[in-house]
């Protein structure tokens, strides 16, 4: 299994022979409708990260604390829900992997699409400072946009005992083309007052795991790729 970051002393990172890579999962803290936690995009992006951890060698790649408070002003008219904005986690992400020279590089596992925007403003910032960086986004093809099957599935895959299904309720399904320009307007609620883009009633773990399989080799495919 991974070992957290936080578990090493400094002299234990001083002696690592090759400087390794941080994997930084990023989530959120936002509403994901009546059925799943606050916290399932991190929930998710930690999953994935350490997955990515266990694929590499002892000490190649070190598992850092995950970003869970970060972009979700457009969930902020459903209760729970806590962000710090777009320009402040912006410079967070900045400062983080400036503080990580010692690493051989920042792998940033993206779980929270609302991020978007300050993750990738930083990483051209970053790059401009000749950092090395890399931000990877999971991609799922035909999956819905928010607390819906796909999310759904894969924490019922992750940590079954946090999904409400008996909670489970279908949202709004249309495209997210047709409800963006709203959204970023009036956010989500304007457009799903339960908080859910999709429908999870028909999710499964088996679901979550054939699709957490296929994006922990798209994300250490990324990597590997980048890296070596």
């Amino acid at each position: 299994m991974a070992s957290p970051l936080g578990e090493y002393t400094w002299t234990e990172c001083d002696r690592i022979e090759r400087r390794p890579l941080l994997v930084v999962p990023v989530g959120s803290c936002e509403q994901h409708g009546p059925h799943l936690p606050l916290d399932t995009d991190t929930r998710i992006a930690v999953a994935l990260a350490e997955r990515l951890v266990d694929s590499f060698g002892p000490g190649e790649l070190l598992l850092a604390p995950a970003l869970s408070i970060t972009a979700s002003g457009e969930h902020a008219k459903f209760p729970g829900t806590l962000s710090i904005g777009n320009e402040v986690f912006q410079q967070v992400v900045v400062e983080l992997v400036r503080s990580a020279d010692w690493t051989g590089g920042v792998v940033l596992v993206n779980g929270h699409a609302g991020n978007r925007v300050a993750v990738d403003s930083a990483v051209r910032q970053l790059d401009r400072e000749y950092k090395r960086v890399l931000s990877w986004w999971p991609r799922v093809d035909g999956g819905d946009s928010h607390a819906g099957h796909t999310e759904t599935s894969l924490m019922l895959a992750i940590a079954p005992q946090m999904v409400r299904m008996r909670d489970a309720e279908q949202g709004n399904t249309a495209p997210l083309s047709e409800l963006i320009g709203t959204m970023r307007r009036l956010g989500v609620q304007a457009v799903s007052p339960n908080g859910v883009l999709g429908d999870p009633r028909r999710a499964t773990a088996k679901a979550g795991r054939t699709l957490l399989t296929k994006l922990t080799f798209d994300l250490c495919a990324a990597v590997d790729d980048w890296w070596r």
